[in-house]
């Protein structure tokens, strides 16, 4: 039983790859240049004049020469952004680099105009195309060139801050505040909030190893129904699972086998965690973005005050922690991050790294200061945050009295 969650998270994650779009837009190309013969044999007017058709055999050439290099160009400059992205902030930035659809479509297009005008070459040396053909093919090159040409123009624009700093922070921002915000619509993700588990419930356990992409509840609400079953959930999104680590357990009963691998088979699990269902992820990759900024090797405190400033605006949209009514929910029972796991995820680096500069410590207490406030159920945690904060601080400057009196007196430590 394959859900419509499960088929639309599929076409979603394939056309974020590389591959795919650049296969469609090449097979798009491949069809256009073909049927510019059979398409002209259904036009009623005849060409009769001279319009350049002659010279597009040497137009074809030139692009076919020019987009290999532009091609490879581009993907030499997305190596060269995601290596500094990996080298720079973290290595889970790499998977929001590799799927920036702006470079996607710049070598999908300059690959596809590359194959179009081979197509095209073939065609004209096998005499594919008549007068009329050639007149199509001229006007399909022409619309080509424009497309190229707007598609350069952007991709050059895009690559003056592509894979710098402030990009890679950007990405990695946007791409947890859309986590969070999936998250503070639906905490639980159509289901109820985990209670006790009874001892007598039966575990079903992972068979492969690796961290849990997706949660299908849809199609544990559907087996719960089906089966008159109690399912509860013992993992969140971005947990590592193996075999002997149970999924879920269950009571009712769930004695077929196939019942069970469907049971199984609604969670996803990969080798490395994604964005998009996992809101712990990003407050994570923040925390490291920061943590290796602050490292003495990089002493960078301007781009921990950059992401500083990013995990304020990210955990602002944490949600309530106020249980939905189990009126309409189905008997699925599953738990969610907390507001301390993801508080303590984004700031523990920074706390840890950067007690000795100044100016981080003054803004990491101004924002752990004002989530305390935004986020009644989050202040214990950024009580807690802060203290820690302190602590750091006198160990690191405790010869510096004048400093530290000066932070005492502005954030009452």
């Amino acid at each position: 039983m394959i859900s419509l969650t499960r088929i639309s998270r599929f076409f979603r994650h394939a056309g974020r790859q590389i591959w795919f779009r650049a296969a469609v837009i090449s097979a798009t190309s491949v069809v256009i240049a073909a049927l510019a013969g059979i398409v002209a044999r259904a036009i009623p007017y005849e060409f009769t004049g001279d319009v350049g058709q002659s010279a597009v055999g040497k137009i074809l050439e030139i692009i076919a020469s020019s987009m290999l290099a532009v091609t490879t160009f581009s993907m030499t400059a997305m190596v060269s952004a995601y290596s500094s992205a990996t080298q720079l902030a973290t290595p889970r930035a790499t998977q929001l680099m590799i799927s920036d659809r702006t470079s996607q479509n710049a070598l999908s297009t300059f690959l596809g105009s590359f194959i179009f005008a081979v197509v095209g070459i073939i065609g004209l040396q096998t005499h594919l195309y008549g007068g009329q053909g050639r007149v199509v093919l001229l006007l399909a090159t022409i619309i080509l060139i424009v497309l190229v040409e707007v598609t350069l123009l952007r991709w050059i624009a895009h690559l003056a801050a592509f894979g710098w700093m402030a990009d890679v922070i950007d990405r990695v921002e946007n791409a947890a505040c859309a986590a969070m915000s999936a998250f503070a619509r639906n905490p639980y993700d159509g289901a109820r909030p985990a209670i006790a588990v009874p001892a007598s419930a039966m575990a079903i356990c992972s068979i492969d190893i690796g961290y849990v992409t997706h949660i299908d509840a849809e199609a544990l609400a559907l087996l719960a129904q089906k089966h008159d079953l109690a399912i509860h959930v013992e993992v969140l999104t971005g947990t590592l699972v193996h075999p002997n680590r149970p999924l879920l357990r269950i009571v009712g009963d769930a004695s077929s086998d196939p019942v069970r691998k469907a049971l199984a088979n609604a969670f996803t699990a990969e080798r490395h965690r994604r964005f998009d269902h996992d809101p712990r992820l990003g407050v994570i990759a923040l925390g490291k973005i920061a943590g290796r900024a602050l490292a003495p090797a990089t002493n960078d405190p301007g781009t921990a005050i950059e992401v500083v400033n990013a995990l304020f605006r990210v955990l602002s949209l944490l949600p309530a922690d106020a249980p939905p009514s189990d009126a309409d929910r189905p008997p699925v029972y599953m738990a969610r991050p907390s507001a301390d796991e993801l508080v303590r995820g984004g700031f523990v680096p920074i706390i840890r790294e950067g007690a000795g500069e100044e100016e981080v410590v003054i803004r990491t207490r101004k924002v752990l200061d004002a989530l305390g406030k935004a986020l009644p159920h989050g202040a214990e945690t950024t009580q807690s945050l802060s203290d820690a904060l302190r602590r750091n601080v006198e160990r690191n400057i405790k010869d510096d009295r004048a400093l530290l009196r000066a932070l005492e007196i502005q954030f009452r430590f």
